[in-house]
């Protein structure tokens, strides 16, 4: 029995799971993890929080992350020097959680949203799985969202969500605040902007924009920065509105009492963890600087990924790296490739593979 014997979506059929290849090599530069794991310190305090928060594993966690919201917001604070209330931060099982919540409550049947590609590549398929339309718009070509196309694609399209990805997925480059404001008074639709990896960036956060917008949203991860892939923590900061509107979709109880509990520990960490986003920033600007020399085509990243170009063909490249013992992402974008910065030691082993090949390629 397949799918095709099931009732299914019309509009599922043919289609892919999002996923990333996980390979049996040696380094893994694909999926923009942080690769250095947490501290001794780190994860004792983790499994203090954890073990407390079993004691009381038969009873249902927190409904609302009293705590949690109150932590993220004291450190959305810090970061971003805007004091945010716990009221206008919404966690959840990941960013993707919150994107779909948001996709839930402002999205649907009936209605649209635009994004500017190529991005990250979960706004099309959240919208596909909460049946809102998804109109994709094409950045310039050196990947940047101006004002004038944004605000052109807007006035065609009239969406209810407008999405906006700074630092970008794949590219990395950015959108400056300016625009974002502009595009926000260009519609009376939502304005979702993902900083997954904000921490990386060394511009202000669209949080500093949130006062007087209530329809602006800014999306943030613990993934990232905050060496937390694996405890899948992602938050909304909004207008209390917003978060109000999210809870009207939210399942159930449905960020788990260890969830809860990791979070809470990393954020009492945040000074520790932040350290390894300086080390990967050094990490990332190395690859850049070497790819250049190389003669690739590399776009201003800030995030903690390159984009680079300049491929005959970038599926060629792709395999001879993963000959090498060496992983990165092929996003789909016509002889382009992704790779995630790592340790001083995956650094090296990519950019001896691909001096390599290139030299190879060029005798």
């Amino acid at each position: 029995m397949g799918l095709t014997d099931l009732p299914l979506r019309d509009d599922l059929h043919g289609q892919t799971p999002y996923g990333a290849p996980q390979l049996d090599v040696d380094v893994r530069l694909n999926t923009n993890e942080n690769p250095f794991s947490p501290s001794a310190a780190v994860v004792a305090s983790i499994t203090e929080h954890v073990g407390a928060a079993a004691a009381g594993l038969n009873r249902y966690p927190d409904r609302d992350a009293v705590a949690l919201r109150g932590a993220l917001a004291s450190y959305v604070s810090q970061r971003t020097g805007v004091a945010v209330s716990p009221d206008g931060v919404w966690p959840a099982n990941g960013s993707n959680e919150v994107l779909q919540q948001l996709l839930q409550a402002f999205g649907g049947p009936g209605r649209s949203a635009v994004g500017f590609e190529p991005s990250y590549s979960m706004h099309r398929l959240i919208c596909r799985g909460t049946g809102t339309d998804y109109v994709a718009y094409p950045r310039t070509a050196s990947f940047d969202v101006t004002a004038a196309v944004a605000q052109s694609a807007i006035a065609e399209t009239r969406p209810d969500i407008v999405f906006l990805c700074t630092p970008n997925n794949p590219t990395g480059t950015t959108v400056e605040l300016d625009v974002i404001a502009q595009l926000y008074d260009a519609t009376s639709g939502m304005v979702i902007v993902d900083e997954a990896y904000a921490e990386f960036s060394a511009g202000p956060s669209a949080v500093t924009l949130l006062s007087g917008r209530e329809r602006l949203v800014v999306v943030r991860t613990l993934s990232k920065a905050l060496e937390l892939a694996g405890a899948r923590i992602g938050y909304a900061v909004a207008n209390r509105s917003v978060v109000d509107a999210l809870q009207l979709v939210r399942l159930p109880y449905h960020l788990s009492a260890v969830t809860q509990a990791v979070g809470l520990a990393a954020l009492e960490h945040t000074a520790e963890l932040l350290h390894w986003v300086d080390e990967l920033t050094v990490q990332r600007d190395r690859i850049a600087r070497a790819l250049e020399e190389l003669g690739y085509d590399v776009y201003a990243s800030e995030a903690n990924f390159v984009f680079f170009g300049g491929l005959a063909d970038q599926q060629k490249m792709w395999n001879k790296l993963v000959d090498a013992s060496v992983l990165v992402r092929d996003v789909g974008v016509p002889g382009h490739l992704r790779v995630t910065a790592g340790t001083p030691d995956e650094t090296d082993a990519f950019l001896e593979a691909i001096a390599a090949i290139t030299k190879e390629s060029s005798e």
